[in-house]
């Protein structure tokens, strides 16, 4: 019995794929840069060009605005143009500010992130929970990290974040319509001096309010 043992277990280590040492640097390194941004950084600042393209390769939405970061938890996504529209994350609530409409959407946090790639923009402690590691390449000048959602139920297949210098430049977001969010940054600066302020919210007197907010911003 013991030979039979022997010999299965020889044989299952035989049949056992090596390890390859540059898929494994290249998961290393991969890893290692989002989680440099996610909680290495304390506060990110960048302009940004993001593009809607649908399954055929046409681009039916185009934005562009500015994105500010101060770590825990605090992040504006600001449209510029071609219409005014605010994201705004306090650390408790999201506000989303729809400047034209005069309307005001809030939701708490927590729920509201779970699950989207904004989690990554808001450096949560579980992000690396809630997103599993594909693999890493490099194009060009960037190094790119491919992410995808552990809930199969999230919305989106999966994000591309691509590093310049180590810094991220590019983000690409691939939904279940087969459709891609392409985020170009710009003029980005890392651990800039950022006043709480910027990510605080007050409800504009005639606007209409959706949902109700959780408790007081952290300080």
């Amino acid at each position: 019995m013991r030979r039979v043992c022997f010999a299965a277990a020889l044989l299952s280590l035989a049949l056992q794929a090596p390890a390859d040492p540059q898929a494994e640097e290249a998961e290393e390194k991969g890893l290692a840069l989002v989680e440099s941004f996610v909680s290495g950084i304390e506060s990110f600042t960048g302009n940004f060009r993001q593009s809607l393209v649908d399954a055929d390769g046409v681009v039916i939405d185009e934005t562009e605005g500015t994105v500010e970061i101060l770590r825990p938890g605090r992040f504006r996504w600001d449209n510029t143009e071609p219409y005014e529209q605010w994201l705004i994350a306090d650390g408790v609530n999201i506000w989303n500010y729809d400047v034209d409409l005069e309307q005001v959407t809030v939701k708490p946090q927590a729920t509201a992130l779970s699950n989207t790639p904004a989690l990554i923009l808001s450096g949560a402690s579980d992000a690396f929970d809630q997103f599993e590691y594909i693999d890493s390449y490099q194009e060009a000048d960037y190094y790119w990290v491919r992410l995808e959602p552990r809930d199969a139920d999230a919305g989106f297949d999966r994000m591309e974040l691509g590093f310049l210098d180590d810094v991220l430049y590019r983000m690409v977001f691939f939904d279940n319509l087969g459709q891609r969010t392409l985020v170009q940054l710009e003029d980005v600066r890392v651990n800039p001096a950022l006043e709480p302020s910027r990510f605080e919210f007050e409800i504009p007197e005639f606007a209409d309010l959706i949902g109700t907010p959780a408790s007081a911003a952290i300080e």
